[in-house]
């Protein structure tokens, strides 16, 4: 038993009890966010957005460039998709869920294409180019923000974006030595799965489905 714990969790011997317990309260806001968003609940912004700032300092704190930029992405877009959801559509109605569009895909492959230079030459400014890591969270950066911009225009196809992330991030985590944050992707990933599940059959809903 004590292999078994040690294996998950030694590395978190070198870190102040502050971090360890903000990581944790990050991961418990996430999860609350990910339900929300499951759910069709608008209050997956405002979680999200605490998760995510205690995200962003761990990160930075970390030297994890690619990680923070996606957090801080995530909070930005949390702003836009609250404002999304909310908004009043024509028929006074608010934003439903639906797929994406021609014009949506295209701006969806720019996203990505754009965010995989951006990561790069952050990586290639601040000398972190020096391990396989830096390749897949330059994608896996790539894919969530994707996933996130979807999300927040209330898209179905963001969870595909989310499921492939999420799937990626598990085994990158616990190699950087995150543990409770790679238990929080793989909790995640079936997260995703029910959520797209539960998103198709609301497909055009406009309301929360609590």
């Amino acid at each position: 038993m004590n292999l078994i714990f040690d294996f998950l969790f030694s590395q978190y011997s070198n870190y102040s009890i502050i971090d360890i317990s903000l990581e944790i309260v990050a991961v418990i806001f996430g999860f609350i966010s990910v339900l929300c968003s499951r759910r069709n609940n608008i209050w997956v912004f405002p979680t999200g957005m605490i998760s995510t700032s205690i995200f962003v300092y761990l990160l930075l704190k970390w030297e994890l460039l690619g990680d923070m930029m996606i957090n801080a992405y995530y909070f930005i877009m949390s702003i836009y998709g609250w404002y999304i959801w909310t908004r009043k559509t024509e028929d006074g109605n608010s934003t439903s869920i639906s797929k994406t569009t021609s014009l949506e895909k295209q701006i969806s492959a720019i996203i990505f294409i754009m965010t995989l230079g951006f990561v790069y030459l952050v990586y290639i400014a601040f000398d972190k180019w020096n391990d396989w890591t830096a390749l897949v969270d330059t994608f896996t950066t790539a894919i969530f923000f994707v996933g996130m911009w979807l999300m927040a225009r209330r898209k179905i196809e963001n969870w595909i974006y989310w499921i492939i992330g999420n799937i990626i991030s598990v085994p990158l985590y616990f190699h950087k030595g995150f543990t409770f944050t790679s238990l929080q992707y793989l909790i995640f990933t079936f997260l995703a799965i029910t959520g797209y599940i539960a998103w198709k059959k609301n497909l055009g809903n406009k309301t929360s489905i609590w």
